[in-house]
């Protein structure tokens, strides 16, 4: 017990409920998502049309079918949770097994947790842009991020599934499906996103010279200053995503309960080795 992560403060019961309430609970979080989609669906049936109106039904029938394939995701990796443990792998109950496992529990988790919010994020961005207040590269992220979870509920469910489980090979068949699914939603989006540009194509027939001059030289400053800007995002992400790995590294340690030796004093060439002393 004293060995055991110190993070995981939980009795045995409560984390063999936990498992199973996590997924019910992303379940209920994409039959939401499915049916948000459905009421948006009709409610720009009301009120666009036209070209909008057409891409609005492309991205939102993407979104329907990605919704679908996190479903039988989902699905399946109960199933083949349930199968993990029925297999016993030296535990007596349910509740055993998962505090025997604690830290492949916790992957679960966080795992199942992460499909969930990533279908949640996908249709709010999903109605930000129907009702013209969103962006569409929220959709694309969201979607990469659907993949990224994914991968993660699969590489989780995988550790402790044997090789020549059926349900470990139509989870990982579900998984490619996802993928797909999350390539149309980006497809859609971005195909949708040229369509609305191309509609608003502007005009400049009717500009003077000097108006034609002035607005190059303004378009030259934009373009200055979202290069600049581009530039100052990229390396925010990339700090980002350094500090994201290192602390995740440092989680990762402290679970473990290893400390990383100190590296040793670097010595003068010319000094001569203290000599070894008896342990």
């Amino acid at each position: 017990q004293e060995l055991r992560p110190k993070s995981l403060d939980i009795k045995q019961e409560e984390l063999g409920d936990m498992v199973e309430k996590e997924m019910a609970s992303t379940s209920e979080a994409i039959e939401d998502a499915v049916r948000r989609i459905e009421e948006m669906m009709s409610q720009a049936r009301n009120e666009s049309s036209g070209v909008k109106l057409e891409v609005n039904e492309r991205i939102l029938n993407s979104c329907t079918d990605l919704m679908k394939a996190i479903r039988l995701l989902v699905m399946t990796s109960t199933n083949l949770q349930k199968e993990i443990v029925e297999s016993g792998r030296g535990a007596a109950t349910t509740q055993e097994f998962y505090a025997k496992n604690s830290r492949w529990t916790e992957g679960l988790i966080s795992a199942s947790k992460a499909v969930g919010w990533g279908a949640t994020q996908l249709v709010e961005s999903a109605d930000r842009v129907v009702l013209h207040t969103g962006k569409y590269e929220e959709l694309i992220v969201c979607s990469h991020e659907i993949a990224a979870s994914t991968a993660q509920l699969v590489a989780a469910s995988k550790v402790k599934a044997e090789k020549s489980s059926r349900n470990l090979a139509r989870l990982q068949e579900c998984s490619r499906n996802v993928n797909e699914m999350a390539a149309n939603v980006v497809a859609s989006t971005k195909s949708g996103q040229e369509q609305i540009e191309e509609k608003d194509t502007m005009d400049f027939s009717g500009m003077s010279l000097i108006k034609l001059k002035k607005e190059e030289m303004e378009t030259q400053v934009k373009v200055l200053e979202l290069e600049k800007r581009l530039e100052g995002e990229r390396v925010r992400l990339g700090e980002l995503r350094k500090q994201h790995y290192a602390l995740a590294g440092a989680y990762d340690a402290a679970e473990d309960g290893e400390a990383k030796p100190a590296p040793a004093p670097r010595r003068g060439i010319l000094k001569k080795p203290p000599l070894a002393q008896k342990p």
